[in-house]
């Protein structure tokens, strides 16, 4: 295939934003741009991060390999300490000729400190990259912080500031995304582009310009609250509280979701932005769009906010596909399990690449042809326990499977709880069943197959 013909991709990454959006059926959040993006493609229902945290995720789907195979399972390290010599999903693209480039974060960032900088990147996969700062950097002295002194990257903050858009850094990101567009345009340089575009929000601190905020008043929102007895059940490593967040105000609780809905609505205009530069430059009709976000994210469910446990809310991610092929379906929504691996397969078929061997994912190509069908029985997912540790004060993981109907989940393969979850009486996972005398035989299948693709993520890369 000529390098002209070849599509383009526009791979949009955001920053722990849940499935709180109009096309996944929010009765309030106002994501238009998102909306229309998921009508001209396939908006994939059930996907699921490989690990509920920024940097494991992100490296994760960068790499087309498991966290346990890439010994990266927290917000610490960089996969190249472990797999030197892997070939990233970037990278791929630039070794068959397309001009490559990063703007914000795709690779793991400590966000708000390392805004306006490289981050944890890694340079090979990037041909060329920018790194927007704006006035969100300028205004952290007066955020809104649950835990004083805290970092406002790793605690509940927010602020609303009087400001455009494009004084944010996710302006000033998609302002540069355009300006790259223009310039590597593939009629001037012959070659195809794969442009990823990440976006910080709606990661805490949550700011965003004062008419987002206006979007959403605090008496349209009703915040979940901690049933009681919920959880009586659970077990504690399943359960990674952060200070003070059990004992939030009512009204806490709104100006938080209120600041988390106004940074999607911020990050939605941008994505606009894009789409609009697309039609305009005439490059919709040969261009990949991809729109997803890292992991999760909790605004109270269990009594859980933020990420990093394997829950659905935390687990389940947003993922829309539209492809320029006018024969696909479009604005069609897909039950088929997908994990987020599955996307550097499917990104190089679609492009005419061969994916490397060591990908682990499945293309998801059939699906876009057919949202009906089902390409997995169970997604994969696994997380560091924070708040437990053994006797000898190691660490352990948490490991999940997610299958049409249920969760399974083991910590340290049992030894510190184990869940079951039926979505279909118990969408929001009030009874473990793990010990329900009537659901052993479902326990053993569930944990047999749990075990089965913890084998397969654990296999050494290069073999």
């Amino acid at each position: 295939m000529a390098s002209e013909s070849r599509p383009n991709v526009l791979f949009i990454a955001t920053d722990d934003m849940n499935c709180d959006l109009g096309s996944f059926g929010h009765p309030i959040v106002q994501s238009p741009n998102i909306d229309r993006l998921a009508s001209r493609g396939v908006l994939f229902e059930r996907t699921y991060s490989q690990n509920p945290v920024c940097n494991p995720s992100r490296t994760s789907f960068m790499t087309g390999l498991y966290p346990e195979q890439t010994k990266i399972n927290t917000n610490s390290g960089h996969f190249r300490e472990h797999v030197p010599d892997v070939i990233t999903m970037a990278q791929h693209f630039r070794n068959n000729g397309y001009y490559v480039a990063r703007i914000g974060k795709i690779y793991h960032y400590g966000v708000p400190g390392d805004i306006g900088q490289n981050g944890n990147d890694d340079a090979p996969s990037w041909e060329e990259v920018r790194n927007p700062i704006g006035v969100d950097k300028a205004v952290e002295s007066d955020i809104n912080i649950i835990v004083p002194g805290a970092s406002s990257g790793g605690t509940l903050s927010w602020l609303k500031v009087p400001s455009k858009d494009e004084e944010h850094t996710d302006g000033i990101g998609a302002g540069y995304a355009i300006e790259m567009l223009e310039a590597n345009h593939p009629d001037k340089t012959g070659r195809p582009f794969f442009l990823a575009m990440g976006f910080y929000r709606p990661h805490t601190p949550y700011i965003a310009p004062a008419h987002y905020f206006d979007l959403y008043p605090k008496s349209a929102i009703d915040p979940v609250m901690l049933h009681p007895n919920d959880r009586d059940d659970i077990p504690k490593a399943a359960l990674p509280d952060r200070p003070n967040q059990l004992d939030l105000t009512m009204d806490q609780r709104k100006d938080i979701i209120q600041a988390y809905y106004a940074s999607i609505s911020l990050v939605d205009a941008q994505v606009g932005r894009l789409m609009e530069a697309l039609d305009r430059l005439e490059l919709a009709d040969n261009t990949i769009v991809v729109f997803v976000s890292d992991h999760g994210y909790h605004l109270g469910a269990h009594g859980l906010w933020q990420k990093s446990d394997l829950f659905e809310g935390s687990a389940r991610v947003p993922l829309i596909i539209a492809t320029p092929n006018a024969d696909d379906p479009k604005g069609k929504t897909t039950q088929s399990l997908t994990e987020l691996l599955d996307l550097y397969p499917t990104l190089s078929e679609l492009c005419g690449l061969d994916a490397p061997d060591h990908a682990m994912g499945k293309s998801l190509v059939p699906v876009l042809k057919d949202p009906s069908i089902a390409l997995r029985d169970t997604a994969y997912s696994v997380t560091d326990c924070r708040t437990v540790r053994r006797p000898d004060n190691s660490k352990f993981l948490g490991r999940s499977i997610r299958t049409d109907r249920y969760r399974y989940t083991e910590w340290d393969h049992g030894d510190y709880g184990a869940e079951l979850y039926d979505y279909k009486r118990d969408p929001e996972e009030f009874t473990n069943l793990a010990k329900d005398p009537e659901k052993a035989a479902l326990v053993k299948r569930l944990r047999r197959k749990l075990h089965e693709r913890y084998e397969a993520a654990i296999v050494d890369h290069d073999k």
